[in-house]
């Protein structure tokens, strides 16, 4: 969750670890912090609040030193406080930590070091682990190096720390579990962040290091080791993300600037994959495992969030296409419930940072269990990618908005090249449609461009439903996890209660919440259920609910029943994902932006969420 940085070098650290955390603020930003050696001395300013606060708090101060650590918090032990900031300085005063992660038995190692007279001065349990390793240090007179080693072999949960003592300005520790890491190689110079958006302005070279590994970076020597104090090669890999990506490049947020991108990452999503032209889609992962894909007994999809309803659109894909039996899983929930695996099965994960908690567990655990694990990842390198044995990343650059967009529409991309794929390879599905769909998922780009070419309508409607209290989002087959998009973009970005369902379940509950004050969005494009959807429309219409449409281009009915119609390009049901969620996208922005709030950072959210 929370977003860290450092730096070893010849620069001065403060400068490079303040933009470091500025482009990882999406991660958290409950609070934020530096810590600094400057002629063996070390100092943490640390504030509540965004990154401008701390920086106001400490304008004049002496930031001096070649050597830094740096953090944005997402609160998880303790409330957002100056005191729960992050970096923690150690009882001696002579060391100081950043944590991302939870330790889980921090309570008992507490009471341990209480009883030894230990002090604490926040409510954290990174404060416990610092000081854990400190008492390590002193007890058993080693290097700070072995006693984080003992330190973490005790440990119960995730974590990825950097580590700096007074005392030895010439280091950095750093060490990761189930909590990402990747550390940049300058020349004479080392920046160890969260991901790669804070080092990519000063090197594409970089290692990610993996879980149970302690990195020993000085300013030209990086050193990595695991818990057993054996060395360890670092990868190095080579970085494919350019500075632009992770700027506004002149939008006012990086949410609308993400849904504009929609047209050019789905394009580079379908690029030299999806070739109508000869009838063939090349993805080396699924042509690598095409048997165990096509031939599996089930597929389960464990997702969280957003991509779990790219998840719902996947098993309406996949059943249909391929005829393959599929299971839609909350990972959460996955990984606690003791769920059956059997031989041949296939767990597909879907994840935007490729580093969520829940999710890495339960493929973890299915793995274990004989599992065939496929990713559909959009950051490369990432945990889950690594873990994973296939998988494909939907190319959609770097995704700073914490409410997930453009990223949401490159795994529908990915999703429905695999169904398309494994269905042909399983003769599942008709040459004609199958030539139908190519050519129609190759005009998706020019037809999400056509919706953002004018938006002005959708921000009007926005003004006009702004301060209602709740919404209703409704759709059918393929359009209902649409909706459930919808609703949760809302939620997300306005803090309006809203809730998705399928159409055909409001009778069973949902429209009695239907009065003349409640907006409910229908996604009413042209498709099997079309006929169905135009009568549920009629219902909350004869209850004086107030209709916003999403309909098909050239649709003469639903305007006529609706108090607003926002329209897409017509496309096949199959397809039509892809353009029905993005009207709902700059719906919940623009609702958002006009109530005032922060829409690229929620409150209480983080874009990665890795933690439980």
């Amino acid at each position: 969750m929370c977003g860290i940085v450092g730096y070893i070098g010849e620069r001065q650290a403060y400068p490079v670890v303040v933009k470091g955390l500025k482009r990882l603020e999406y991660r958290g930003y409950d609070s934020a912090g530096v810590a600094l050696i400057d002629q063996q001395q070390l100092s943490i300013h640390k504030k509540k609040g965004k990154v401008a606060d701390m920086e106001e708090s400490i304008v004049g101060a002496t930031l001096g030193g070649h050597i830094g650590i740096g953090h944005t918090r997402w609160a998880t032990h303790g409330e957002p406080s100056d005191r729960n900031a992050h970096p923690h300085r150690s009882a001696s005063g002579k060391l100081a930590m950043i944590h991302n992660g939870i330790i889980e038995n921090y309570v008992a190692i507490k009471e341990e070091l209480m009883h030894k007279g230990y002090q604490f001065l926040s409510d954290t349990d990174t404060e416990v682990l610092l000081n854990f390793i400190e008492d390590i240090r002193i007890n058993n007179d080693c290097p700070l190096e072995e006693a984080l080693r003992i330190a973490l072999k005790r440990i119960v949960g995730a974590y990825c720390i950097l580590l700096i003592d007074e005392d030895d300005p010439d280091t950095i520790l750093a060490a990761r579990k189930g909590s990402p890491l990747v550390i940049g190689i300058g020349k004479n110079e080392h920046f160890l962040a969260s991901d790669a958006s804070p080092i990519i302005e000063y090197t594409k070279e970089v290692v990610y290091v993996n879980d149970y590994q302690v990195a020993i970076v000085k300013k030209d020597e990086l050193v990595l080791k695991n818990l057993g104090n054996e060395k360890v090669t670092p990868f190095i890999t080579k970085l494919d993300m350019e500075l632009a990506a992770i700027e506004k490049g002149g939008y006012d947020h990086f949410m609308l600037k993400e849904i504009h991108e929609q047209p050019t990452t789905i394009f580079d999503c379908l690029r030299g994959r999806l070739l109508p032209e000869t009838g063939m889609i090349k993805m080396g992962g699924i042509e690598a495992n095409i048997e165990a894909l096509i031939n599996a007994p089930r597929i389960i999809i464990v997702a969280c969030g957003t991509s779990w309803h790219a998840g719902l659109v996947a098993e309406y894909l996949i059943e249909e296409t391929c005829r393959i039996p599929v299971e839609v899983e909350y990972a959460s929930e996955f990984r606690y419930r003791n769920p059956i695996i059997q031989k041949g099965d296939v767990i597909i994960a879907i994840s935007q940072s490729g580093e969520t908690a829940d999710t890495l567990v339960a493929l973890e655990n299915a793995k274990e269990q004989g599992a065939f694990i496929f990713g559909i990842v959009n950051s490369v390198g990432s945990s889950i990618a690594r873990l994973s044995h296939a998988g494909a990343y939907t190319h959609s650059g770097p995704e700073i908005g914490v409410a997930s967009t453009k990223a949401f529409t490159g795994q529908l991309a990915v999703i429905t090249m695999m169904a398309l794929k494994m269905a042909k390879a399983k003769g599942s599905i008709s040459d004609e449609k199958y030539m139908n769909l190519l050519h129609e998922l190759q005009a998706i780009p020019e037809k999400v461009a056509a919706i953002l070419k004018n938006t002005t309508g959708i921000e009007a409607i926005a003004d006009k439903y702004k301060d209602a209290t709740d919404f209703l989002f409704l759709g059918r087959g393929y359009n209902f996890p649409v909706a459930l998009e919808g609703a949760l973009k809302l939620k997300e970005i306005s803090y309006i209660h809203a809730e998705g369902y399928p159409a055909a379940e409001m009778k069973h509950g949902p429209i009695a919440l239907v009065d003349e004050n409640l907006p409910v969005v229908f996604v009413t494009t042209r498709d099997r259920f079309y006929e169905k959807i135009v009568s549920n429309v009629q219902e909350i219409k004869a209850r004086k609910g107030k209709v916003i449409c999403i309909a098909s281009e050239g649709d003469t009915v639903i305007p006529e029943m609706a108090d607003d119609t926002i329209f897409v390009p017509d496309a096949d049901e199959l397809v039509g994902p892809l353009l029905s969620v993005v009207p709902l996208q700059l719906l919940s922005y623009y609702v958002g932006l006009k109530k005032g709030y922060d829409v690229d950072k929620p409150r209480n959210l983080a874009k990665s969420v890795t933690v439980e």
